[in-house]
């Protein structure tokens, strides 16, 4: 049962590779899905294998057991690598919620912030204006959605330009790119690896948007222009927006503009299935080793309860 509650634990270190390989190869709204839901599901997996761990260490205890109700001793490992295992996971689990909670508190303190603060400026249908010297644009989900723009952040755009920002704002709010960023967020709190794939998640709902606003305006060089200058204007500004209100100033801006610059060249047919062989591969395997893990672990507590031979 041990190794193969492992495997759930180990396998999020090889995703951060393989999700840079991913974006290069899918397109970025297949790569945004894929990543975002092998990212959760590791996520969770790496939960149940800690959680696992956690009670086989306490049904080694007399008083758990005999809650339990275990009538047998429970076949494990060796009690010097139980214990220990035990320990950690509870200390991993800690930590793990400790970190969650903080980033849901802060979180949402930002997203009323933002809304009250939406709420006061000028609105015409989704586009919101902000009187502000902080150069800052942000979709800002909600109901209704609204696409937040301060007045800074206007002044260094000139009419084009902003129209290729609102479009990028706009598809963001149409992909429901902040359910992607919350997922993955979730998931970096889950695991330590998955933090590196939290900002490659971010980076896919950012090239998808590029995309949408490309194609919107028709011209991939004014919105490669637009994303840059408002980058630009921005970049010596800490926003107060919530993590999972997307903007067109994240990520690594230069980037996502060669991207755009570049002719689209779709990736190899075989290349792709490759990265999406090997991401689903990895998905699949520590799916496997946890619900097998966790099945042994039943068993084990049938047999110990006297329920079987």
């Amino acid at each position: 049962m041990t190794a193969l509650l492992l495997l759930p634990l180990l396998l999020p270190f090889a995703l951060p590779a393989l999700a840079r390989r991913v974006l290069d190869r899918l397109a970025p709204v297949a790569a945004l899905r894929a990543l975002t839901a092998c990212a959760v599901i590791l996520a969770g997996c790496s939960l149940a294998a800690l959680g696992a761990f956690v009670l086989t260490g306490l049904l080694k205890l007399p008083s758990f057991a005999a809650l339990g109700e275990l009538v047998h001793p429970l076949r494990t490992a060796s009690d010097l690598v139980v214990a220990p295992a035990a320990a950690v996971s509870v200390g991993a689990l800690a930590v793990c919620a400790w970190t969650l909670i903080r980033s849901v508190l802060h979180q949402s303190r930002a997203f009323r912030a933002a809304r009250t603060e939406a709420g006061r400026g000028p609105a015409a249908g989704d586009l919101c204006v902000v009187d502000s010297p902080r150069p800052d644009a942000y979709a800002l989900p909600g109901r209704p959605h609204r696409i937040v723009v301060t007045t800074a952040m206007l002044r260094s755009l000139d009419g084009p330009e902003r129209e290729a920002l609102f479009a990028h704002e706009r598809a963001h709010n149409a992909g429901g790119h902040h359910y992607f960023l919350a997922a993955a967020e979730l998931a970096a709190h889950c695991h330590p690896a998955l933090r590196p794939v939290r900002e490659t998640i971010r980076l896919a709902a950012e090239r998808a948007a590029d995309e949408a606003a490309a194609a919107l305006t028709g011209d991939r060089r004014l919105t490669a222009r637009a994303i840059a200058r408002a980058a630009l204007a921005g970049q010596a500004v800490r926003s107060a927006r919530p993590g999972f209100a997307a903007a067109a100033t994240t990520g690594p801006v230069p980037h996502r503009v060669q991207a755009l610059l570049a002719a689209p060249r779709p990736a190899h047919r075989a290349r792709r299935r490759v990265a999406a062989a090997l991401l689903a591969g990895c998905t699949a395997v520590s799916c496997l080793s946890a619900v097998t893990g966790m099945a042994d672990f039943h068993h084990r507590v049938e047999v110990a309860q006297g329920e079987r031979p």
